[in-house]
């Protein structure tokens, strides 16, 4: 929800037939694939710095269990891996709209799953304790 409404608000990166543009109706600015994948990397770093946050606390909630490190080190360590992981979806959704011309929606899909993987693996061997 946060990178659809910077990418419709601030950066815009969302194409007439974006799922979000559709159902809502919200009226984009045309803008060409380059714009367009620059925008969304953009988008993508922003809804991280808040969403991250959000992650961190209901894994502490209701997911993992603390105590494998200090918890100035855990913090550390999941922004860490949660921003290598959204490197490299943001990286691969960058060169799906650049290259392929790919739907934002559909690239940006692509990065949530990217970034789905690697969390979970990382925290639950390394960060957490279980």
């Amino acid at each position: 929800m946060i990178f659809h409404l910077v990418a419709w608000k601030l950066f815009p990166a969302l194409q007439e037939h974006d799922h979000a543009v559709q159902f809502f109706k919200l009226p984009i600015r045309k803008i060409n694939d380059a714009q367009r994948a620059r925008n969304s990397m953009i988008s993508n770093t922003m809804a991280f710095l808040i969403a991250n946050l959000v992650a961190y606390i209901t894994n502490i909630l209701w997911v993992f269990q603390r105590g494998r490190h200090p918890i100035v080190i855990e913090i550390l360590l999941f922004y860490a891996v949660s921003g290598l992981s959204v490197f490299i979806g943001t990286i691969l959704m960058g060169v799906l709209i650049k290259r392929f011309g790919m739907l934002t929606t559909y690239a940006f899909a692509s990065n949530i799953v990217t970034a789905v993987l690697i969390n979970y693996a990382v925290r639950k061997y390394f960060i957490f304790q279980g």
